[in-house]
């Protein structure tokens, strides 16, 4: 069965899963989906899963993502 490695938040990541959720892939990552949204990124392009959580994607090898906290920002 073949490994996908991909990162979140440049962190490594992989899976033997061809399809994953970004529900998923934040909960993999150890980041709260309740918290956080998944933002893929493709180049310059990014395709933000924030409305959708359970969407399926399709896992391939190197894909990245970022988490985005849907939480106040902190102000210093």
């Amino acid at each position: 069965m073949p490994i996908f490695r991909y990162t979140v938040d440049d962190e490594p990541q992989s899976t033997e899963l061809h399809q994953m959720t970004p529900r998923q892939i934040l909960t993999n990552a150890g980041i709260d989906p309740a918290s956080h949204y998944l933002v893929q990124i493709e180049g310059n392009h990014k395709v933000s899963y924030e409305k959708n959580p359970d969407e399926i994607i399709h896992v391939h090898q190197h894909m990245k993502f970022i988490s985005v906290s849907t939480g106040p920002t902190p102000v210093s």
